[in-house]
Order: structure tokens, then C-alpha cells, then sequence
């Protein structure tokens, strides 16, 4: 009998509530599927040689990532898939299930009690959940959740978590990976990037083991000063996990969760002559340098799947977190390195090169091969289509789960995103300038986007499937979309409890966009 056929008759184990194991163990439990979720952070649309638009661009041809061309040749690559526009938002969107605008996690996390925001004259901003996301009530400004790491353990997943986590600020619970149900635990607590991928300067420790940035990178202390870049040790440590897995009989869940592509963009030796030997400059080849070692990890366990006899059994789901770094004049007002053309704009922004993602998933048995989706996806439903995948149907959660299952659409029994509004809320300042950068809420319905701007009340309005680079704002020729989705958007955000900015100097709300005009 095939895995789709099983997963159709709902043969897979169930986990009958938060703290309900699986049945003991044997065939049924020993057939369930493993799942690697691999995540790449600031990854853009267009860092790769796997076309998401229509047609290959220029950055398509610069970067080489033929094991992002291998899963795709397997899978489905999905054309619309969404995120918010900063890292710890989304990543707490993926642990619970809820949109951003309900868990209030709407800007990064770092340290306990300190906002992150950039300053504003106009605005004063919201008391947003900075603490992140917790699994225990008693630390404020935290999203009470049960992760559904914690439901695949419980249910006898054996829980791997390798890189970034980022879910929570330090000192706080959400700052531990195994407090959210990870039995194994590489490198991953609360910041949310490195001081440095080179083992020459051991990662962010000074030669006394000291750490010289809030960035630095726990527990590889086995690596420092041997010449291994982090993509590759944290790779090294990652199929160390796997090997250990394989001996314990049980399905296993790994997050590889690389810190790469986000900056600093230091040289990895291993491929950055060859893109200066396409005459790129020195930072725009360490950039494609930092993708094409993320893209050597992703064959390396791709490999060891078919080298262990597990890749018929393994799902694979590849993501980004938020558009890639194309801001403004980039990190330190240094120029850019890379661009998310055709999209407009980068992380940060709510254009979709701050959102929208390259996503490919693999599902042997049940995905064909070489397949492309447009429909909708975002960040929450990976919540619970991972728990649908492992067959962790009946659970009992805090929180409320606002992600869809694409599971249909990855068998093709139907689609999940016909009809659906995607909703965006950042009612921070994130600490850049460009365009579409600011205090914003945003709905995508259909074709047609909406953003809406707290400070000015300004609005904007985009066909989507007509100018997938939003240079033309259509708010002014179509008054009655622009009602319309104000409306949607307005309920909504009313709806999940969200949080918006206010002005200093009157010391009122901001409106939402339901209340303004044009």
C-alpha cells in the first residue's frame, strides 16, 4: 500500500492530545515518515538557479545551486509562498501556527524586556510580545503556545534542531529549542545571527573562549581554527544527529535551520573563486559563495538519505524566512550584493520581495516530480501540514491555529488556498529605509494586494498577477477594491486582537485602515 493511499485512510498513528503518545512501538509508528524542514534565512526570491517567476533571470544564471535543482526535479516548487518580512515572526509563526498579527511576535527578538524598534518621531509604537513565544505562562509580553515539535515528540518523533532559532529573547524560555520539544539541540538559542561563519575566529569567541558579540555561535568549539566554515559544521553536526537517529527505530523530525545566508557575508573558500571568476565583485561572490554552501548542505543530507536507505521515507520541505537583504544601501550603507528582481524591494518591506519566499517541497510517493504550484501558502501552515504529514491529527493547543494544511495540494486533492485572504501586520519600525518599509498591515486577496501605512494612512494597491513588481499603484483608479480590502483588512486585524502604533504627539490610535480614507 502506498504512503498516500495510508495517509488517506488516516492509518498513521494519531496523538490524541497534547501529552498523548503514539502507539507502542511497531509497524504503524516505524512507517510513519520522516520530516526534514530545512530553513534558509534572508533568503531571496531569486538567490538560487531554480526559477520561481515565470521566466530565468540574471540572478537565476549567478548563483549555482543544483541541489535546490535536484529537490525540485522531485517535488513541488511553490510560486506564492509567504512569510512576514523579518525572521522572528515568521519563525513563530511556523512553532504555533498563528499569524503573526495574533502572536504579536511582529519585530526580531533579542534581549528580555528590550524592544528592538527603530525610533520615531511620529509614531509610538505597540507593547509587542519582544520576549517571543513560550510553552509556559509567566514571563510577559510572550505568546502562551504548545509548538508542534513538542505534538511530533509526544507522539514519538525523535526531534533534531541544528542552526538558527531565534524564537524567543534570552534569559526568557523560548530561548531553548528543547523547551518547545527538541531532544537534541545544536547551536540554537536567541539570537538570530552570527558574528562570524569563519572557525578562524571561532565563531564569535575570542582564543579564551570568550564570546565578542551577542552573536556568537554555542557549543562547535570542535571546529574552531580547522578551516570548516559554519554552513558545513553545522552540516557535519546535523547528519552526526541523523547517524544517531537512524540506530533508535523511531521516525525522526530534523530542523536544519542554517544561520546562512544572513550576513555577515564572510568568503567561503570553497566556492568563491569561481564567482569571481564570473566577475563578480568580492562581496557579490561571497554572497553567491554563502547560497552555493546552503545548497551543498541540502545535497549533503540528501546523500546521506540515500546512502542510509531513508530517502523514500523522508519528507523534504524547503523554505526561506523573509526576502533577502536588497534594502536600501544594504548592511552599514555598503552597496548591495544581491537583489530579488523582479520583486520589488527586500526584507524588511511589505513588497513581496520582503515576503515572499522560495519554498520546494518533496514527498515521496506522493509529490510529482518537477511540478509547479501558485497557489497560497504561508508561513503558519506549516504548523499544520507537518502534523498532518506525521499523522498528529486530534490535539489540544493554547493557542489558535490560523495555518491551512497544503497537504492537498501536494497530492492533488484539492486547494486549500481557493478563497483565501493572506494577512500581513508589522506595527514596528524595523530599523531600515526603502520602499515599502514602514508601519504597515497588508492584505493579498486574490490578485490584488493592499498595503496600508499607519504614520501616513497613505494606501497602496497592486494586481499582483500584472505587476508582480508593484510599480504601479492602482489605489486611485480601483476606490472600490481599495474600500473593500480595507474593510477585510480592517475586521481582521480587529478579530485576531492586533496591535497597531499611535501618534505621539495626540497620544491616539492610528486608524485602521477601515477608518481612513483614500
Amino acid at each position: 500500500m502506498n504512503r498516500k493511499l495510508i495517509a488517506a485512510l488516516g492509518l498513521f498513528p494519531v496523538a490524541a492530545g497534547t501529552g498523548a503518545h503514539a502507539q507502542s512501538a511497531g509497524e504503524n509508528r516505524d512507517s510513519r515518515p520522516n520530516i526534514i524542514f530545512f530553513l534558509v534565512d534572508d533568503m531571496g526570491w531569486q538567490d538560487t538557479s531554480v526559477p520561481f517567476w515565470t521566466e530565468k533571470t540574471f540572478y537565476n544564471e549567478r548563483y549555482e545551486t543544483p541541489n535546490m535543482e535536484r529537490l525540485a526535479r522531485q517535488g513541488v516548487m511553490f510560486t506564492q509562498a509567504y512569510a512576514s518580512s523579518v525572521s522572528s515572526p515568521t519563525r513563530c509563526s511556523i512553532m504555533t501556527g498563528s499569524n503573526a498579527a495574533r502572536h504579536r511576535v511582529t519585530n526580531w527578538t533579542l534581549e528580555k524586556n528590550v524592544k528592538t524598534d527603530m525610533e520615531s518621531d511620529v509614531l509610538s509604537l505597540p507593547e509587542w510580545n519582544y520576549n517571543g513565544i513560550s510553552q509556559v505562562p509567566g514571563t510577559g509580553n510572550t505568546y502562551l503556545c504548545t509548538s508542534f515539535v513538542q505534538l511530533l515528540k509526544d507522539s514519538g518523533y525523535h526531534t533534531i534542531h541544528c542552526g538558527k532559532a531565534h524564537w524567543g529573547a534570552k534569559d526568557t524560555p523560548g530561548e531553548n529549542p528543547c523547551h518547545f520539544g527538541f531532544e537534541v539541540n545544536i547551536t540554537g538559542h536567541a539570537s538570530g545571527g552570527v558574528a562570524t561563519y569563519l572557525s578562524e575566529r571561532n565563531y564569535g569567541h575570542d582564543d579564551n573562549g570568550n564570546p565578542f558579540s551577542p552573536f556568537y555561535v554555542k557549543g562547535m568549539r570542535k571546529y574552531w581554527k580547522s578551516g570548516t566554515f559554519l554552513t558545513e559544521a553545522l552540516t557535519q553536526e546535523a547528519i552526526g544527529a541523523l547517524d544517531k537517529a537512524k540506530a533508535y527505530n523511531q521516525p525522526f523530525y530534523l530542523y536544519m535551520s542554517h544561520y546562512a545566508v544572513h550576513i555577515p557575508i564572510d568568503k567561503d573558500v570553497r566556492f568563491f573563486d569561481k564567482y569571481k571568476k564570473k566577475g563578480l565583485s568580492d562581496k557579490e561572490a561571497a554572497y553567491a559563495a554563502l547560497i552555493e554552501g546552503m545548497d551543498k548542505s541540502l545535497g549533503d543530507i540528501m546523500d546521506w538519505l540515500e546512502d542510509n536507505g531513508e530517502a523514500d521515507n523522508t519528507i523534504i520541505i524547503f523554505m526561506g524566512d523573509n526576502g533577502g537583504y536588497a534594502t536600501g544601501l544594504g548592511w552599514r550603507d555598503a552597496p548591495l550584493y544581491t537583489q530579488n528582481y523582479p520583486l520589488n524591494c527586500g526584507k524588511g518591506s511589505a513588497y513581496e520581495g520582503g515576503v515572499r519566499e522560495p519554498m520546494i517541497v518533496y514527498w515521496p510517493g506522493v509529490t510529482e516530480g518537477g511540478t509547479r504550484s501558485d497557489s497560497f501558502v504561508m508561513a503558519e501552515d506549516i504548523y499544520p501540514t507537518v502534523l498532518e504529514m506525521a499523522g498528529v491529527r486530534r490535539y489540544s493547543v493554547p493557542q489558535t491555529i490560523d495555518g491551512r494544511s497544503f497537504v492537498p495540494l501536494l497530492d492533488g486533492s484539492g486547494d486549500p488556498s481557493r478563497g483565501r485572504d493572506l494577512f500581513w501586520n508589522f506595527p514596528n519600525l524595523w530599523g531600515e529605509t526603502g520602499p515599502g518599509i514602514g508601519s504597515t498591515c497588508t492584505v493579498r486577496s486574490g490578485e490584488w494586494k493592499l498595503i496600508y501605512f499607519y504614520e501616513t494612512g497613505a494606501k497602496e494597491l497592486y494586481n499582483i498577477a500584472e505587476d508582480i513588481g508593484e510599480k504601479h499603484n492602482l489605489a486611485a483608479e480601483y476606490p472600490d477594491m481599495v474600500k473593500k480590502l480595507s474593510s477585510r483588512l480592517g475586521k481582521y486585524l480587529r478579530k485576531v486582537d492586533a496591535q497597531r502604533p499611535s501618534f505621539k504627539a495626540t497620544g491616539l490610535p492610528c486608524p485602521w485602515p477601515d477608518e481612513t480614507g483614500m
